[in-house]
Order: C-alpha cells, then structure tokens, then sequence
C-alpha cells in the first residue's frame, strides 16, 4: 500500500517543475529568433559580389642549410667550419618607401651604402620581385637594431657561413667558397667538382697536413722572403711511403676568411698551379734515367769539355770542368755538360722520355685539387731539346709533380702519388708500378747525399740525419729567350736517406742576392739553407730517429775512395799534357 502510493507521487509531475521548464523553452526560442534576425541582417548587408579569401603575404622561407664537412688536420685540429650567422634580405612589395628604408638600414649596418640598396630595392619592387639581399653575414648587434627598427618588409635570414679557425696558415691548400657556400678554390673547390667530390656529404675529412709541420714550413719560407725578396715561393713536405702532403705553402698567401680582398697573384698556388723550368734538381730524374738504362754507372768518366756544340747551339757549365768527371760528380757537382753527355750515353731521348713518361710528367698530377697545372713539354726531341731537357730546360712542370717524382726514385722506386686525404691509422696505399731498379735507387740515394756531403747543397746538411738532395737554378723564360738575371733557385732534399721517409722541396721564384747567400743566388745558397731548417725542426716533430751512423760510415767510405780516383784522374789528365809535343 505504502508502495503504491509513492508509485502514484513520482507518476504525477510537480507543477512548479513544469512552470520551470515552461520558462527555459521560451528563453531558448526568443535567443533562436534573435540569432535568426541577425544572421539575415548580415546576409543582407553582404555584397553581391561573390567572396574573395585574402592570402596572407608569403613568408621567404629561411634559406636550405648548405652544411660542408668540417676539415681537420691529421691530427684532429679543426681547418675549416661551418656557422649559421643572420643575413638580411627583404621582401621588396612590402618595402613601402625603398628611398627611407635603405636610408634607416644605411645608419645600422657598417658600410652599406643607401644609394645602391635603394636603387635595387627599387627595382625588385616595380619588378615584382618577392626576394632581395641587403647584407650578408651581420653581427647579431646589427640584427637586434634592425629588428628593433621595425622596418616593414626586412627580413632576418638565417644561413651558413664558412670560417677558417687558423687563417692564412693552409689559404692555398683549403682554398674558399663564395657567399652560398660553394667551394670556389682549393680542396673546398675539390668537394664541390673533382677528385674529392665523393665527401661532400660526409660530416667531417680528415686532410694529410699537419699543422705544425705546415706552420714551420710557412715560417722559414717567410724567413727566406724577408731575406732574399723574391717575387712568390713554394714548399711542401710529403710522406715518401703514403704519398700523403703533410705541409703545402705558396708564398704570398691569403687567409680564406677575405679571400675577397686577396690579389690574384696572392690566391695563385705556386706548388700546383704554376709550371716552371725547374734547371738543375731535374737531373735527378735525367741521371736516374741513364742509371736505370743499364749503360751508366756511378763511376764511369766522361770528358768534360768547354763547351758542348749540338749542331749550332753550346752548351756551357757554370764551373767549368778541369779533369774528367764521374757521373757521381757530375750529379753532385751540377754540370750541364756531364749530364747531356751521361743521357747521350744511355740511349738519349728515349730512355729519357721513357723515366718521365713512367713518372707521370707529361700529365697532370692527379691530387684532390682543380688547380693544376698541366706540364708544358717540347712536341719533338732534337738532341738539342734531349740535352736541355737533362738539366732541367725546355721542361716545365708543377712543383708537386716533380715532388712526386723524386719521392718515387728515392723512395723503393716504386711510383708515389701525393694525396690531400689521411689514410686511416694503420693503412697504406697499395704499392704503385716499379719505377726504377733497386739498384739505381741506391746509387741515386748515394748521389743525393754526396751533393750535401761533398757538393754544391752543403747548407742542406743537417746534424742527426742524412741528407740528401739536389740543387738547382734556373734561368726564366721570357719572350724571345730567356730573362737576364731571373732565375728560380730551389733544392729538393730527402730525409733520413738510410730509411727515406720525406721529401722536402722549396723553391724560391727570382731570389735578389744578399749578404746570407754570398752575393749569389743559387739554389744551394739560397732554397738549401731553408730545407735544413725545416729539416731541423719538423724531425723530431714527426718522431725521426737520428741516422744509423753505419750507413754514413759507408757513404763515406765510398766518397773517399771516389777523391782517390779523381785524384788519380787528375794526375793522369795532368802527365797526358805533359806528354804532348
């Protein structure tokens, strides 16, 4: 019963519960019908137009990063970087007055002239251009000021630029890009077009260089400038085993980080972008050449005379001959003469042509840069062109090709490539094509060091190592013939010569006499001082032990017994004389 009664409570609705609901559906219709009203109003004050969207002005996308590798140094120092430093650009449709903006952004950014910026802000405007530059590369001051200026239509982008943490130290070597980051000279030219293409996309390259080794070649090839005042010069060390460059300078240099301010005759590579008739330090080839032939040896004499007549042309020495010379002391004495007469004696132009074909020097040297040059030679081999050819003349070719070539006759005489790239630790390159005999490498290691010992490259030696190498100096071709009193000087040494491990080759283009060269200047004078001093210091640096005093116990023995036959040469030439009528 009581159940019944509260079924028949909740069955029968309140009536202040349907009062109340009654009140909120009449709220709802009156909102309704104003909505309604408002709604037809707006459609009535629309035009009859159809509806046109409004895009937004378009953002200039930020520019795609253009990241290069970072290079390093063998031993990890850092060459070569990329920032991502501000730029300023503007939209020119949105520039309102070209004439104010570029006067406001004139007085914020050092060194930008208002008239240009206006005038080509100008121009993109009435083009229609949506892009233009204003400046690259601001400090973060100048970007704050610009942004604070509030300059409608300028833009802040945001882009990668490329630094050069140790300066002109590598200039040549590494070269430089232009403001989009794309390599425009050096290795960084390579990384875009050429041989080192290939790691472009790597985060990182370790070079062949070492820094410290770089550093002390640019210091004494600088030291030698100040002293001898030349026009440019070259020098470079390479790992005689690998083929690796651990030093590369040209002198006058330039620091990538302005590589815009630089003069041409500043961002010109001497090492491998110029040729030149390098004279005497090319008779190491020559002779290695009529040595290899079989039909020369060490110590076989020849006549030397006055003068040597190939048809209507002479050739003379500097120091004129007084006895009969080895083909020992033609190398370590330099006689132009000795050497024409030695190549003629192993065959002539062709066991010639035959050495500096294998040796690659009628090609370009294949290393990972684009600037080198290619070597300038003689189309036909007179016995004229085979005799000047000998000693260095009627021959041009780049410093690192003819660096490659000694490396490969004093090495193991198998053929040396120079790299730009580190081989990862504990690799080598594969063994190149045989060169050269064991034998003539020993006995061209011999000369070179008789010509430091006992030669015209005395300044060359170096206490704790034996030292080997060649002289040279060259008259330079001019229009016509060659220049009076230009000359390059240079020598190409090798160390230690008991276990050959690096090259060293300087070359100083048109020395002036001084007082530290005798008044003179020749190669042995001038270029051989600066190879012991790099000699000298980068040794130790690079962990070479002092030379096994038996092998120079050797060397010796047989430089006596040289002197004991040109004595007996002398004395011979001397009652032949005598003996005349």
């Amino acid at each position: 019963m009581i159940g019944d009664r509260l079924d028949l409570a909740l069955a029968a609705p309140d009536p202040a519960l349907r009062r109340g609901r009654f009140r909120l559906k009449l709220v709802a219709g009156l909102f309704a019908l104003l909505f309604a009203g408002l709604g037809f109003r707006l459609l009535h004050l629309a035009p009859d137009e159809p509806a046109v969207e409004v895009a937004a002005p378009a953002r200039v996308p930020e520019e795609p990063a253009r990241r290069r590798p970072d290079l390093v140094d063998r031993r990890g120092e850092l060459l070569a970087t990329d920032l991502r430093v501000p730029s300023l650009a503007a939209d020119p449709t949105l520039v309102a007055d070209p004439k104010r903006t570029a006067e406001r952004l004139a007085r914020i950014v050092p060194g930008l002239d208002a008239e240009s910026l206006e005038r080509r802000l100008a121009q993109a405007k009435a083009a229609g251009r949506r892009f233009a530059w204003v400046d690259h590369r601001v400090t973060p001051q100048v970007q704050r000021a610009v942004l604070e200026a509030g300059l409608p239509g300028i833009l802040v982008r945001h882009a990668e630029h490329r630094v050069y943490p140790k300066g002109a130290s590598a200039g040549h070597l590494l070269g430089f890009v232009d403001v989009d980051n794309k390599g425009l000279a050096g290795f960084e030219h390579a990384l875009d077009h050429g041989r080192a293409s290939g790691l472009r996309g790597l985060g990182r390259v370790a070079l062949s260089i070492d820094l410290r080794i770089q550093e002390v070649v640019r210091d004494e090839l600088a030291r030698a400038a100040r002293e001898f005042r030349p026009i440019g010069a070259c020098g470079l060390v390479l790992d005689i085993r690998t083929g690796e460059l651990l030093a590369l300078v040209s002198l006058p240099d330039f620091d990538p980080n302005l590589a815009a301010r630089a003069r041409a005759e500043q961002r010109k590579n001497r090492c491998t972008g110029g040729t030149y008739e390098l004279g005497s330090v090319f008779k190491v080839l020559s002779l290695a050449a009529a040595l290899d032939s079989g039909k020369v040896r060490p110590l076989q004499r020849f006549e030397i005379p006055p003068a040597l007549k190939i048809g209507r042309h002479r050739i003379r020495d500097v120091h004129r001959a007084r006895r009969p010379y080895s083909v020992a002391e033609i190398f370590s004495h330099s006689s132009n003469i000795g050497t024409a007469l030695a190549v003629f004696a192993a065959g002539g132009a062709e066991p010639l042509k035959s050495m500096l074909g294998r040796l690659g020097l009628f090609e370009r040297a294949p290393i990972e840069l684009l600037e080198v040059a290619r070597p300038q030679l003689q189309r036909n081999w007179p016995d004229v062109v085979t005799a000047t050819v000998s000693f260095g003349h009627g021959i041009a070719v780049s410093p690192l090709r003819f660096a490659e070539a000694v490396a490969s006759l004093a090495g193991d005489g198998t053929l040396v490539r120079a790299t730009l790239l580190k081989y990862p630790e504990g690799s080598a390159p594969a063994p190149g094509p045989r060169i050269a005999s064991r034998r003539t490498v020993e006995e061209l290691r011999w000369m070179m060091w008789l010509t430091v010992a006992d030669g015209t490259a005395k300044k060359a030696a170096v206490p704790g190592y034996l030292v080997g190498g060649k002289t040279g100096t060259a008259d330079k071709a001019g229009r016509g013939g060659y220049r009076k009193g230009a000359v390059l000087a240079s020598f190409v040494g090798v160390f230690p010569l008991d276990d050959p491990r690096y090259l060293v080759l300087v070359v100083v283009d048109e020395p002036k006499a001084s007082a530290a060269s005798g008044g003179t200047r020749y190669g042995g004078q001038v270029a051989a001082p600066v190879v012991a001093a790099i000699t000298a210091r980068i040794g130790p640096l690079l962990g070479v032990r002092p030379s096994d005093p038996a092998v120079e116990a050797r060397y010796r023995e047989r430089l006596q017994a040289l002197k004991a036959t040109a004595a007996l040469a002398s004395e011979t030439r001397l009652a032949a004389l005598d003996a005349r009528p």
